[in-house]
């Protein structure tokens, strides 16, 4: 089976190559049995003049989608952050996607750690962006999330694109270092947008750096990830056949591509 994070899911008004039908065309065509579907960021409907809470919008539109599972997102622009994380539970979401860069939000900042705290209290897993976005740097650096193991030594959290091109070496470190201590496994690879290719991307690794993660961290803290509707079909096809190409045994390839997100979010 396969069970992909990061698929972001728009209304059809807001990009149309990014709604729930997009969405489902894309799965079916991939093979890919299960994904997590992220609520959007909330000023993309703010931006569109649209009154509605991007959480319950994205319960509402998947709640006949038994093989989508909902992850919710935060409004770090309002103070009742507590009770934004209980209203994700409540709506049966097993996660929250934060983008530090689009959010502007320092990661180890005083309002980003209420929502870590009461995300490790509802057992909610979290999902960063991390690596490169034109944004400050120093703000949501790979290696500060060693902080967040450290403070919140039960939470779970992906690092979305492995720290990317520029930071993967940061972003293992931080995950290596995360391998014993608090609850285990905790500290996930995101292997999503990370294409190979002539000309590096952002968010681009080699087979060695993906081969590297699996050495150093061991099989059980890589998880597959499609970054719909930014990666569409042909995309994504390439990526679950390169990960299948790589030297890697049969188990350790169903884990990446589903196993271990079948594990913590619905085991």
């Amino acid at each position: 089976m396969i069970f992909a994070n990061h698929a972001h899911l728009y209304p059809s008004v807001l990009r149309e190559n990014g709604d729930l039908d997009a969405l489902k065309r894309v799965i079916d065509a991939c093979g890919i049995d299960r994904c997590v579907a992220f609520a959007i960021m909330p000023d993309r409907f703010r931006e569109a003049g649209m009154d509605v809470n991007q959480n319950v919008w994205l319960a509402q539109t998947i709640k006949n989608e038994p093989n989508l599972t909902g992850f919710g997102s935060v409004d770090f622009e309002l103070d009742n952050l507590e009770d934004q994380v209980d209203e994700i539970a409540q709506l049966g979401f097993k996660g929250i996607k934060i983008h530090p860069p689009v959010q502007n939000l320092p990661v180890l900042s005083p309002k980003a750690f209420r929502v870590y705290a009461k995300a490790q209290e509802l057992n909610l897993f979290l999902s960063f962006h991390t690596g490169v976005h034109r944004s400050r740097l120093r703000d949501s650096l790979p290696v500060l999330y060693d902080e967040i193991a450290y403070h919140f030594p039960q939470l779970r959290f992906s690092m979305e694109h492995i720290g990317g091109y520029g930071f993967f070496g940061e972003a293992l470190s931080v995950i290596a270092n995360n391998t014993r201590g608090g609850r285990q496994p905790r500290v996930f690879a995101g292997w999503t947008s990370i294409d190979a290719g002539e000309k590096a991307g952002l968010w681009s690794l080699t087979d060695e750096q993906l081969l590297a993660v699996i050495g150093q961290t061991g099989p059980e803290r890589s998880i597959f990830g499609i970054d719909f509707p930014f990666k569409q079909e042909e995309q994504i096809r390439a990526a679950i056949e390169r990960i299948r190409s790589l030297p890697l045994d049969n188990e350790t390839i169903d884990l990446v591509l589903g196993g271990n997100l079948e594990r913590e979010l619905l085991g």
